[in-house]
């Protein structure tokens, strides 16, 4: 099946300033970002830049006491900051309609993979014109990831195959679809899903036989699965791979030990009857794909399974 994959990046016009320098840009779409640089004996570091949305007025960067010069710089430069910019003015974004103002943004915090943000953590002020209400603006920027359910059918039974591993932020060792960030902005969905499936799972993949589940939504919705879009910009593409196996392989994959150990992780391979498995686990991804699995099965969208 044929999987559309499409990327855009924001490239900066010019290098930012110093510590004690402010800036000031014009952000648009045919050229991101104009900056404007001012020198300043404040040792505060701020940046300025305005939106290309009608009757914008300038929206002012600041970070928060702690965070350090680069990392301030490397979070306005970054692209899980910029795809954040798009989408709010986006055909279907917050400011499109121009009832919502973006008035000012406190970066809080920057975790870097080594030379690239992994993590942005950033605070956004966005108003109601007409009111002056504020709308609830904490933000943890992840970016884009993809995962994949893997069926395996043997000797009549379907099997899911899942990663289990310790996951810090909700205490518990969870029972998961091998899943994966992309790990740099060129938008390669599907060969992340193959690689992250081979590190969790030791499993091969073919690009040809993978499906890419949310692709069957409405284009209105990006094509993407939003875990928690209270919080976090995570979007997840979802991803199919059928095929059929000997049994010994379900028994082989059994609780095989994989994944990146230099990476900290710490992952078993589970082979789980597909019929229970929307009881077995609590996963968002697992129940999503469980979804547009069976609905993409009812209404005949998916090609014949791979002999």
């Amino acid at each position: 099946m044929a999987v559309a994959i499409r990327s855009a990046s924001l490239v900066l016009k010019n290098k930012f300033s110093p510590l004690n320098a402010h800036n000031s840009c014009i952000w648009s779409k045919k050229k991101p970002f104009i900056c404007k640089m001012s020198t300043s004996d404040s040792p505060n570091l701020t940046h300025t830049m305005t939106l290309p949305n009608k009757n914008s007025e300038p929206v002012r960067i600041l970070a928060e006491p702690g965070v350090s010069s680069s990392d301030f710089w490397n979070a306005i430069d970054s692209s899980l900051f910029k795809q954040w910019l798009r989408n709010l003015q986006s055909e279907t974004g917050i400011l499109a309609d121009g009832t919502l103002a973006l008035k000012q943004v406190l970066i809080q915090g920057v975790d870097m993979f080594g030379k690239r943000i992994g993590f942005l953590k950033f605070k956004a002020d966005i108003y109601d014109k007409e009111t002056g209400n504020k709308v609830p603006g904490i933000v943890f920027a992840r970016g884009p990831a993809v995962t994949v359910l893997i069926l395996l059918e043997s000797d009549g039974e379907t099997y899911a195959v899942l990663a289990e591993q310790a996951r810090v932020p909700v205490g518990r060792i969870i029972l998961e679809l091998p899943a994966g960030m992309l790990d740099d902005d060129k938008g390669d969905f599907v060969g992340t899903a193959v690689r992250e499936v081979e590190e969790e799972t030791g499993i091969k993949l073919n690009i040809e036989d993978m499906v890419d589940l949310t692709a069957f939504l409405d284009s209105s919705t990006g094509c993407r699965f939003f875990p928690s879009p209270g919080g976090c910009d995570e979007e997840i593409s979802i991803f199919l791979y059928r095929g059929r196996v000997d049994k010994e392989i379900i028994t082989q994959l059994q609780g095989k030990e994989t994944g990146l150990r230099d990476h900290g992780e710490l992952i078993k391979v589970r082979a789980v009857p597909y019929k229970k498995l929307w009881r077995t686990t609590a996963d968002a991804k697992v129940l999503a794909a469980i979804a547009l699995f069976e609905m993409a099965t009812k209404e005949g969208l998916l090609p014949p399974t791979p002999t």
